[in-house]
């Protein structure tokens, strides 16, 4: 075999829909827990600076952002194994076809029932993914409601005639306690805090992890569609399998059955 039949063959055996959801999980994972974290610690460095100076009032949400920091590492780290471990099933299952269409099929209750635990597994984080993906709009929101109102601050068509009535009140949101001080920020000091970077790079930082987020549940919808189409290829080629190995065994009978009967008609004219 030259090395061209040989690499055709490799190529042959790798599962390409399995690449890429495991590329696209890869990618959503890697942009929602590397971006959320930063954007994480930049959220709580404005609200030090310029929303709750007294660390007591935000002593709640410091502990909450690190804890959500915890599980992101959790998150990061259970989804690189996982992804592989799909991955190295959709070489499984290609393997297993490949030996069904040579006549050498070897799949076992014990694979399919490991398939379907994956399916089961695989729509419950999807599920999980798609909460975490209508969570990770609340912080886009929030910002993108604060950029809006610098935006119109800094428009000269606003025609706004006193820009320290236009506040942006944080404690509305639950994020802080009430008795934070200032709490809110008014005027050229919200046009100042809009252009910190901290603002900057948290807003847009969410962002990216709501799209990586995103991308992460169409990956899991992906590995579901995979599972789901293996599940029941295999199903059915254990089947057809079952049915080939009757009719074998009955052919065999039959000939055999056959093959007897001639030798007692021989053995009579004799």
């Amino acid at each position: 075999m030259g090395c061209f039949e040989c690499c055709i063959k490799c190529l042959g055996g790798v599962p390409y829909a399995s690449l890429v959801a495991t590329i696209l999980c890869f990618s959503g994972v890697a942009l929602f827990c590397g971006c959320g974290h930063v954007a994480l610690t930049g959220t709580l460095t404005m609200l030090e600076n310029h929303f709750s100076r007294v660390t007591s009032d935000h002593a709640t949400l410091a502990m909450v952002i690190q804890i959500f920091q915890y599980i992101i590492y959790g998150i990061a780290s259970f989804f690189f194994v996982y992804a592989i471990i799909l991955l190295a099933e959709g070489f499984y299952t290609t393997s297993a076809i490949k030996k069904e269409l040579q006549s050498d099929f070897k799949t076992t209750v014990c694979g399919r029932c490991i398939t379907a635990f994956f399916m089961f597994l695989t729509y419950i984080l999807a599920l999980v993914f798609l909460t975490i993906f209508g969570f990770t709009a609340i912080p886009v929101f929030l910002f993108f409601n604060m950029w809006n109102t610098c935006a119109a601050m800094r428009s000269p068509d606003a025609n706004i005639t006193s820009p320290d009535s236009i506040c942006v009140d944080v404690r509305q949101y639950g994020i802080i306690s009430w008795n934070a001080t200032p709490g809110k920020a008014c005027g050229a000091t919200l046009g100042d805090i809009c252009n910190t970077s901290e603002f900057y790079l948290s807003y847009h930082l969410y962002i990216v992890a709501f799209a990586g987020a995103g991308a992460t549940v169409i990956a899991l919808i992906h590995y579901l569609m995979i599972l789901s189409a293996n599940w029941a290829y295999l199903k059915s080629a254990v089947s057809t399998h079952e049915y080939q190995d009757i009719k074998t065994k009955d052919d065999q009978d039959l000939e055999a059955e056959a093959r007897s009967k001639e030798g007692q008609n021989s053995s009579s004219y004799s």
